[in-house]
């Protein structure tokens, strides 16, 4: 199939189609879905690797397969281009509708390739979604060739995305070998996630409140950094929030270093096993945020919480 054969709205339709009894996966070929991929790879392979966005943006972290939560967030906020969005990875695992989550984003990415933006998290690789559920996704509804093909498509993805140059959006955190944020343009893609250094570190590292500096990190990865790393990397690199994803937090997202740091995880009720919130962070053109959360099942009701509104201004 030529790419120019491709109908990316018709594939949208089919997913998102609450009309039917249908699977949506029984009406999308491997022929169309490999195209799909084969296009997105080419956009992301041909986009920096340190992504230069601008606002308004909305900007999403880890949804882990929760098609139907996805779904709910572009229902609020309309889909691209009307919106802007950024992801910063785990768009798979865990959840029981991986395909379907991954096809969407891409769709969105194809078609609306400088509205829709997604940055690599750590299981966009294959040492990890062979295991937690993608493999097994691809390998029941089409074949373990798709698996491989998507596996060449993450090690495309961009790494970080800055905003305005003030906002920079990462999955996992920072490095102590990254000192500035022009380092992560030096690194080459295709690439698989090696297990230490820069690359490493941005997919796989956390906050911590308990050190002020570096530490070891309990998911046997990479390190953990306390709050006057944050403080060093955002005053030397002249920005005043990162943004990253990769924990569950229990209202979907939290602040760390005195608000120089927040965490943003939009999967609610993280595998059924957790009573969380997730939520989408708002940044408007002034550089003014803002959270949309939705609740936990104990609490259904969707809110919007404006916590940023006097932090970030141009």
């Amino acid at each position: 199939m030529l790419s120019n054969e491709l109908d990316v709205g018709s594939i949208i339709k089919k997913l998102r189609n609450k009309t039917t009894n249908v699977h949506p996966l029984k009406l999308i070929t491997e022929i169309q879905i490999n195209t799909l991929v084969g296009l997105a790879r080419n956009i992301f392979i041909n986009q920096p690797i340190l992504l230069e966005l601008v606002t308004p943006i909305n900007i999403c972290g880890d949804i882990h397969s929760q098609f139907n939560d996805l779904v709910r967030y572009f229902d609020k906020y309309d889909e691209p281009p009307k919106t802007n969005y950024l992801f910063l990875g785990d768009f798979i695992d865990r959840g029981k509708q991986g395909l379907e989550t991954i096809l969407l984003l891409l769709c969105y990415k194809v078609k609306f390739p400088e509205n829709f933006f997604m940055i690599r998290g750590n299981h966009e690789a294959r040492s990890i979604n062979r295991t937690y559920g993608f493999y097994m996704d691809c390998a029941k509804h089409y074949s373990e060739n798709l698996w491989l093909r998507f596996s060449d498509c993450f090690n495309c993805l961009p790494l970080a995305a800055l905003i305005d140059e003030k906002i920079f959006c990462v999955h996992g955190g920072l490095s102590p070998e990254l000192t500035v944020i022009e380092q992560i343009k030096q690194i080459r893609r295709p690439t698989e996630i090696p297990e230490s250094g820069i690359l490493c570190d941005l997919l796989w590292s956390d906050p911590c409140e308990n050190t002020s500096e570096w530490g070891p990190n309990d998911r046997g990865v990479s390190y953990t950094f306390g709050s006057k790393v944050v403080e060093r990397f955002n005053e030397r690199n002249e920005i005043d929030l990162i943004v990253r994803a990769h924990q569950v937090v229990q209202d979907g997202f939290k602040f760390f270093s005195n608000k120089k740091m927040v965490t943003v995880f939009s999967a609610p009720n993280y595998c059924d096993q957790f009573d969380n919130a997730g939520a989408m962070m708002i940044v408007e053109e002034d550089l003014t945020c803002s959270f949309f959360v939705i609740k936990s099942k104990n609490n259904s009701k969707d809110r919007n919480s404006l916590l940023l509104s006097n932090i970030l201004r141009k």
